[in-house]
């Protein structure tokens, strides 16, 4: 079982990845919007992030920082920490410095694009 769980989860990514590429999130009533925004109308940190994935795969990278800037700035920093996993034989996710680090950050950017005046940052 554990050896296809990194399969079936591929299969899922691949899956959401070709969804997301022929559907705009923006424009369609296929995808679920937050609860945590519709609950609070605050956003999350992955408020935008549907959004922000459609452009990418479509290439308008501008577009999709004007979505969820953390998300498109984090894709880099998590392909490098999977390369350096990957080079050293250690997850990172057995550092604890490097999840509290990832956390802090989510925390920090959800903050962040709630503050007034930050409308900009706002999906």
């Amino acid at each position: 079982m554990k050896r296809a769980l990194p399969w079936v989860a591929a299969g899922a990514a691949l899956m959401w990845s070709v969804a997301l590429f022929l559907h705009d999130p923006e424009h369609s009533t296929h995808f679920l919007p937050c609860p945590f925004h519709w609950l609070t109308g605050w956003y999350c940190p992955g408020c935008g992030s549907q959004r922000a994935i459609h452009d990418l795969l479509h290439g308008r990278f501008e577009e999709a920082f004007g979505h969820n800037a953390a998300l498109v700035c984090a894709l880099p920093l998590l392909g490098l920490q999977w390369a350096v996993s990957c080079l050293t034989g250690r997850s990172p996710a057995h550092d604890n410095r490097v999840v509290l680090a990832w956390a802090v950050g989510l925390v920090a950017w959800g903050v962040v694009r709630n503050l007034p005046g930050l409308e900009a940052l706002a999906p």
